[in-house]
């Protein structure tokens, strides 16, 4: 077989697997949600059926014009690229480790640089953990993340493996969203499992910018973020938004940032807000902002 008909094979292989996958899931999301409200331990149903709007208008996105948005920008940067990998049996798990690290730092950069933490505090900004949580993703990420993933672009991955790398990444992540799964003894040093997972979602002052790890944890011991499950977690962000509005869920940290640029009182403190971490503010500050961390 051709070494290129060979790679497709197998990433399109790997596609079917992470399909399968996402049904097995969704039938583990709707049993879970059935579980808890029949035991009494969902507290928040509104909360879950939040997740789920958002989840289906992402769904209808990603199948729009809209959706191509991502690919577009992969496909013009690979014009550029500098690299070409051969097609071998480890172009599969290369572009996977690839599409892994790349999102190791570009989940750091979306708590740390505020504009893209008004993307990412979508994700956040519920108060509940279980499988729902996975589907609160922000209806602005085809808009923005396809950026960080240039560099494996540029490297030698080609569009196909960058995606399908990506798509083993966050399929890994649905299901450690949950409290049903304890500690795992070493495993939660090597992966990120639910209970590092839970430590990420937690707005507790030590657990606030830690494990950004997607299927590996090992990436935050390596560069110093991560933190083991110690005290009890308290989900959500530090200033919560206080609806189930899914509309207001994906737009009102943009409301917040966009408040605090206007009120800056210079072109400094405004780009400041823009690219400084949550919380910041300009010295003295010109008011007290609420920048929804967590």
């Amino acid at each position: 077989m051709d070494p290129l008909d060979q790679e497709f094979t197998s990433f399109d292989a790997l596609l079917g697997v992470v399909e399968i996958l996402g049904l097995a899931f969704m039938i583990a999301l709707v049993s879970e949600t059935v579980w808890d409200a029949v035991r009494g331990q969902r507290s928040n149903l509104r909360d879950t059926l939040a997740n789920g709007a958002i989840a289906i208008v992402s769904a209808l996105l990603e199948r729009s014009v809209y959706g191509l948005i991502f690919i577009l920008g992969l496909v013009v940067a690979s014009d550029f690229a500098v690299f070409n990998l051969p097609s071998r049996w480890w172009t599969v798990p290369a572009a996977i480790l690839a599409a892994d690290f790349t999102y190791y730092w570009m989940h750091r950069a979306e708590h740390r640089i505020r504009l893209f933490w008004a993307n990412h505090s979508v994700h956040h900004s519920s108060e509940e953990f279980n499988f729902s949580t996975s589907l609160r993703l922000s209806w602005m990420d085809a808009l923005i993340e396809w950026i960080f993933f240039i560099p494996m672009i540029l490297l030698g991955c080609s569009v196909v493996e960058t995606i399908v790398g990506l798509a083993v990444v966050l399929a890994y992540q649905s299901w450690i969203h949950t409290e049903k799964v304890g500690k795992l003894g070493w495993l939660d040093g090597v992966f990120n499992t639910p209970s590092a997972h839970r430590v990420h979602h937690g707005q507790n002052p030590e657990y606030i910018d830690k494990n950004y790890g997607g299927i590996l944890i090992l990436w935050d011991r390596l560069f110093g973020t991560y933190s083991p499950e110690a005290d009890t977690v308290r989900y959500g962000i530090t200033t919560p938004i206080e609806t189930h509005n899914p509309l207001a869920i994906n737009f009102k940290e943009y409301a917040r940032l966009y408040r605090d640029m206007q009120r800056a009182g210079s072109l400094r403190a405004g780009l400041g807000y823009l690219v400084q971490p949550p919380g910041w503010h300009p010295t003295p500050p010109t008011e007290d902002t609420s920048d929804g961390r967590g």
